[in-house]
């Protein structure tokens, strides 16, 4: 039996080359969105940008599973809200909640001048913009978590409490079967460090990771791609 860990790439020069083979070989994003990476790639932040290979997984996973409402949890510069906004379609709604309030209006901006109709940003901290969104808003096909690491067991835990089984349509936040994706599972590594009480994101993601895996109404699978893809499905 061959082992699960590939030991094809021999070299840093081929994995990249090879990665860069598999995203030309994969249905291409639109031309606005791949320009805006490049311009966002400028900002003192821009390590914080999802790939362009990345947001084409992710436009896939939105279109496997019918996806019309997108919940971004973490905006930053709005790159990836135009990528699910691609994906959901002009006829789909995209919901944005950012905390800091300069990226929300770079965002906004961003998206605006893109002439997009289709994304609604929401400032404020996502623990308590979370719970309005349950009592307003229809059940969302797919979230996609993003944003502060150490908070990902408390997002995991308040979508799911306002998700119940057997509820009304309009009585729960995600649709039944809905996918939540979660970026950096893996924080470069350092899930696997042995102590790591001095950095909160590294502990957040553990914590989340484990939830995930053991919690009886998600069926999870993380990804050792790109800084670690952790997807959950819904199964009530």
């Amino acid at each position: 039996m061959r082992p699960d860990c590939p030991s094809f790439f021999s070299s840093m020069d081929k994995i990249q080359r090879v990665t860069a083979y598999a995203a030309e070989h994969s249905s291409s994003l639109p031309k606005h969105i791949i320009d805006y990476h490049a311009d966002a790639s400028s900002h003192e932040a821009s390590m914080m940008l999802t790939s362009n290979f990345q947001s084409q997984f992710h436009t896939l996973l939105a279109a496997m599973i019918g996806a019309k409402r997108v919940l971004e949890v973490g905006v930053y510069l709005g790159y990836s809200a135009m990528v699910w906004s691609n994906a959901v379609g002009p006829d789909g709604r995209v919901t944005g909640l950012e905390s800091n309030a300069e990226y929300a209006k770079l965002a906004a901006e961003a998206i605006a001048a893109r002439g997009l109709n289709n994304v609604d940003i929401v400032v404020g901290s996502a623990l308590e913009t979370l719970p309005k969104l349950a009592t307003t808003e229809e059940p969302y096909d797919l979230v996609f978590l993003d944003a502060d690491k150490a908070n990902n067991p408390e997002y995991i835990k308040y979508l799911l409490a306002a998700s119940h089984p057997g509820s009304v349509s309009g009585g729960r936040l995600l649709r039944p079967g809905a996918l939540i994706v979660a970026d950096n599972v893996l924080q470069e590594g350092h899930v696997l460090d042995g102590d790591s009480k001095s950095n909160p994101f590294v502990d957040g993601v553990r914590a989340y990771n484990d939830y995930c895996k053991d919690h009886a109404r998600l069926q999870t699978v993380v990804l050792p791609l790109w800084d670690g893809l952790g997807v959950s499905r819904l199964v009530d």
